[in-house]
């Protein structure tokens, strides 16, 4: 097979995942293997795009490879994908796969959303490799390498591909009412900060008339932030550069001006319109140079909201993708107003929602997005402390190493002296439910405390 290798690392030849994809092209030469820098090489493949169309319709089999940042494929990614469906390229006749490295946080939503574009262009699509970044340096990394490509390259063989699990309608935007001409500045109810950080080209559009909508019933006074006039020069680099100080390789202040002009409001609502199953690459920019924030919840606490503009309804991925970022980042999360049904009623919700949370703040607990998430990281910033001092710093200041297991010493041999109670048939026989009492006996006491409360 003639195999393109679409490297959506901005590390070029310096690219982790690259490696795995060199390993296969030395274990079966049979192969003719070409890398195209898609991710180092953006902003001249927005110039001209020729050499990818070139590459792509001589490849066989296009392979994504790629690091996982923030949910899903880098922005730059994100940018090459635009300019694919943008020229309409004929890849119907084609194989599509993909290779990512990461610790494991959330590479299921990157891998979903690799797929779903590609079969929205009509490339056939073979399940991918997901592997830890040091999985080739390990001999069962690379047995699981050469097994995946095995099992490629018999998919193509025999004609086999992966369903498609997108299923997108005709968009069906319902125009919105027209925001209210009256200012709400005599009708605050509080004294907050609400930023509206969009990605927003028209004030006219069914998203531009979402914002209005809600800056007109929201009795607080907000302010919106477009990423279209921010002068970003580019992506994350994965450059580690702000890792040990915070401070971005870039000189576009973007590092400062997130900290001063969003975070430190009381609320963030996010406003966007669906492309590509995604918020779009330039929102993914946004999110990937955070990163000069570390594995830090710098916003844990702070509701946030989002506006956006398409089937929501029908982007399952996206939805993971949205409740992850809330869950992971110790957000409480005020709605999630579409413009697919009732929008209107939808935004008034996520209004009152949200000045609801500000009064009275809500505080849950983390579900298996969460929880799952920040146990990666929390593995992760401890081995990498040396390097990730400020992201150790902040994990050891707020508690986020004391779930570690072998930490709850107590817990542990408690659960050895059951473990050993249960293992005697005449012992077991004999503690009848005293078992369950003494299970359910802290709680009780939780129970009792409030009888006494009330008396």
């Amino acid at each position: 097979m003639n195999v393109l290798v679409l490297n959506g690392s901005p590390k070029g030849n310096y690219s982790i995942t690259l490696q795995t994809v060199l390993y296969l092209e030395k274990k079966f030469p049979e192969h003719q293997f070409n890398v195209l820098h898609v991710g180092q090489r953006i902003k001249a493949l927005e110039k001209d795009f020729s050499p990818a169309i070139e590459a792509i319709a001589q490849a066989d089999l296009l392979l994504f490879s790629y690091p996982v940042y923030t949910f899903i494929a880098p922005c730059q990614l994100h940018r090459f994908i635009e300019l694919m469906k943008e020229h309409q390229i004929d890849v119907t006749s084609k194989y599509a796969s993909q290779i990512t490295t990461s610790k494991h946080f959330y590479d299921v939503t990157a891998h979903r959303y690799i797929q779903d574009n590609c079969q929205d262009m009509g490339l056939k699509f073979v399940r991918g490799l997901s592997a830890d970044m040091e999985d080739l340096t390990t001999l069962k990394g690379q047995q699981e390498a050469i097994s995946f490509w095995k099992h490629l390259c018999w998919s193509i063989e025999q004609g086999y591909a992966e369903p498609c699990l997108n299923h997108q309608s005709a968009p069906k935007h319902v125009p919105t009412s027209n925001a209210c001409s009256d200012s709400n500045g005599s009708k605050y109810v509080l004294d907050a900060d609400v930023v509206i950080v969009a990605d927003l080209a028209d004030v006219d559009s069914p998203l531009g008339k979402m914002i209005a909508r809600f800056q007109s019933v929201l009795p607080i006074k907000s302010r919106i932030v477009n990423l279209r006039e921010y002068p970003f020069k580019g992506g994350c680099l994965g450059c580690f550069n702000c890792a040990t100080d915070g401070v971005c390789i870039y000189k576009d202040g973007f590092d400062e001006f997130l900290r001063n002009n969003i975070q430190k409001a009381q609320a963030i609502i996010y406003a966007f319109d669906i492309k590509d199953h995604s918020m779009g690459a330039l929102f993914k920019m946004y999110d990937d140079r955070q990163f000069c924030n570390g594995h830090r919840t710098v916003t844990v606490g702070m509701p946030v909201g989002y506006l956006i503009s398409g089937n929501y309804s029908e982007e399952t991925n996206l939805q993971m993708v949205l409740e992850g970022r809330a869950q992971v980042g110790g957000n409480i999360l005020v709605g999630m107003a579409t413009d697919e049904f009732n929008p209107d009623a939808a935004i008034d919700e996520m209004a009152n929602t949200l000045t609801h949370a500000l009064k009275d703040p809500i505080s849950r607990p983390s579900n298996f997005l969460g929880v799952g998430g920040m146990k990666i990281f929390r593995d992760l910033i401890y081995q990498m402390q040396g390097m990730m001092k400020a992201d150790h710093k902040f994990y050891k200041s707020h508690g986020l190493y004391k779930d570690f297991p072998q930490k709850h010493k107590g817990t542990i041999f408690k659960m050895y002296l059951v473990g050993a109670l249960l293992s005697s048939p005449k012992l077991k026989s004999k503690m009848g439910n005293s078992m369950n009492e003494g299970m359910i006996a802290p709680y009780r006491k939780v129970l009792d405390s409030v009888d006494k409360e009330k008396n």
